[in-house]
C-alpha cells in the first residue's frame, strides 16, 4: 500500500497528446468519403482548365488559349501582385478554395456529431485541438495539391501542350504551394472555431478568404505591392514558375508565422467561450 501511495500519476507529454489526437483525426479523415471526393475534385480542376485551352470560338475559330504550357495550370509564370492578372490565379491556388470547404465540413462534423463535447470532457488542452486540426487539414490540402499535379500532367499529355520548364523552378513552385497548405489550414481551422455554431457561415467565410477577394480589394485601393502577397497567405502566389530557394524560405516563414498566430488566437477563443 505504501508503494502505491508513492506512485505519481503524470499527465501525458505534449508529444504524446498531439500524437494521440492526430491519430484519431487522421483515422476519421481516412474514413470520411468526402476526403476522397475532394481529392478527386482536385484532380479534375486542372483537367478542366487545360481542356479549355483547346476550345474553339462560336464560329470555329481558335479561342485565346488559357495556357500555352501545362505548368501554367500549376503556377503563374511570375508572382501575382494584388488584383493584377486575376485570371492567373486559376492554378493550384484553387486547391486552397476547395480545401477550405473540405476543412469546414470536416471540423463542422466535430460539433454536429458531439465529438467535441466528448473530446473536451477528457482532453482539456484546447491548443492541442487547434494544432491537431491544423496539421490534419494541412495534410488534406497537401494531398489535394499532389492530386491536382497528377491531374494537370495527365490532362497535358492528352491535350499535347508544351511541358517545357525549368525543373528547379517548378519544384520550388510546387513545394512552395504545399508548404502554404499549413498556413491556409490554420486560417480555416481558426475561422471554423469562430463560426462553430454556424456551419453555413463557416463555409462562406472559408470561401471568401480562400478566393483572396479581401487582398484583391485592398490592392484595388492602394495599388499593387509585394506586402499584400504576405497578408493572408499571399505568399502562395510567390510560388510561381520563377521560384527559387528564397521563395521556399519565404513561404515557410509566412506559413509558420501565421500558423502560430492562428493557433494561439483559436486556443484563446476556445478557452474563453463555450466550445459546444
Amino acid at each position: 500500500m505504501e508503494k502505491l501511495r508513492q506512485i505519481k500519476f503524470e499527465s501525458p507529454t505534449f508529444t504524446k497528446r498531439i500524437k494521440g489526437m492526430l491519430g484519431v483525426d487522421l483515422y476519421r479523415l481516412f474514413h470520411t468519403p468526402l476526403f476522397y471526393i475532394f481529392i478527386a475534385i482536385a484532380a479534375i480542376i486542372p483537367a478542366m482548365l487545360i481542356a479549355m485551352t483547346g476550345m474553339t470560338g462560336p464560329n470555329g475559330e481558335p479561342s485565346t488559349p488559357l495556357f500555352t504550357n501545362v505548368w501554367q495550370a500549376i503556377a503563374a509564370d511570375i508572382p501575382i501582385y494584388g488584383f493584377e492578372g486575376i485570371e492567373k490565379y486559376a492554378n493550384m491556388n484553387m486547391v486552397f478554395i476547395f480545401g477550405g470547404i473540405m476543412v469546414s465540413i470536416f471540423i463542422g462534423h466535430d460539433y454536429k456529431s458531439g465529438y467535441v463535447k466528448q473530446l473536451f470532457t477528457t482532453h482539456a488542452k484546447k491548443e492541442d485541438y487547434m494544432i491537431s486540426k491544423s496539421l490534419t487539414c494541412a495534410f488534406t490540402m497537401a494531398c489535394m495539391c499532389v492530386s491536382y499535379l497528377f491531374g494537370g500532367v495527365i490532362a497535358g499529355l492528352l491535350t499535347q501542350i508544351s511541358f517545357a520548364v525549368n525543373v528547379g523552378n517548378l519544384l520550388c513552385a510546387i513545394l512552395g504551394k504545399i508548404i502554404m497548405s499549413l498556413g491556409w489550414a490554420s486560417l480555416y481551422t481558426f475561422l471554423n472555431v469562430i463560426f462553430r455554431r454556424y456551419f453555413g457561415v463557416s463555409i462562406a467565410s472559408s470561401f471568401f478568404f480562400g478566393t483572396g477577394i479581401l487582398v484583391i480589394g485592398v490592392g484595388s485601393i492602394i495599388g499593387n505591392t509585394p506586402v499584400l502577397n504576405v497578408f493572408l497567405y499571399g505568399s502562395s502566389v510567390f510560388a510561381c514558375l520563377s521560384s527559387n530557394l528564397w521563395t521556399l524560405i519565404n513561404c515557410l516563414a509566412v506559413s509558420l508565422a501565421w500558423t502560430g498566430i492562428y493557433i494561439l488566437l483559436g486556443s484563446h477563443i476556445l478557452n474563453k467561450s463555450d466550445v459546444y
